[in-house]
């Protein structure tokens, strides 16, 4: 894994925690940027807080875009790691201007396949997929 697949898959676990324990990802993030003693501390990676941060500063376009390209599936009935991984590739798509959106997309579709089911990676794929055709077509 690349070290910003590795700043990535950091960043979802912030997002995912942030979802399942209803708390801040900012506050999440600063508590793990604190200097952790112990053989298990891994620091936190530049990138993984790009990532985190961008995402909580556009989540209402983010999430504007899921529902609506998110066909047949509300919001709250998506998984919750295939809801963030979706955030995670479109800020990276929209946001991201030195990700192409094709390594943004392979990224998200590596993280799915690694950690959700087996119909996601097409979910995912097919709905980063439609943000990236239309994305000169969105206001942001």
């Amino acid at each position: 894994m690349t070290a910003r697949g590795k700043a990535r898959k950091q960043a979802l676990d912030i997002l995912f925690e942030s979802d399942i324990r209803s708390h801040s990802p900012l506050d999440i993030l600063d508590s793990r940027l604190e200097v952790e003693l112990g053989p298990d501390a891994r620091p936190i990676r530049e990138y993984a807080g790009t990532l985190v941060r961008g995402v909580t500063e556009h989540r209402r376009k983010i999430d504007e875009l899921i529902s609506t390209y998110a066909q047949g599936w509300d919001m709250d009935r998506l998984p919750t790691v295939d809801r963030n991984i979706l955030r995670l590739a479109i800020f990276e798509i929209l946001w991201g201007a030195e990700i192409p959106d094709a390594v943004a997309i392979d990224e998200a579709l590596n993280l799915a396949k690694l950690l959700s089911t087996d119909e996601s990676a097409g979910y995912v794929h097919g709905v980063l997929g439609r943000v990236s055709s239309i994305k000169s077509d969105l206001a942001l």
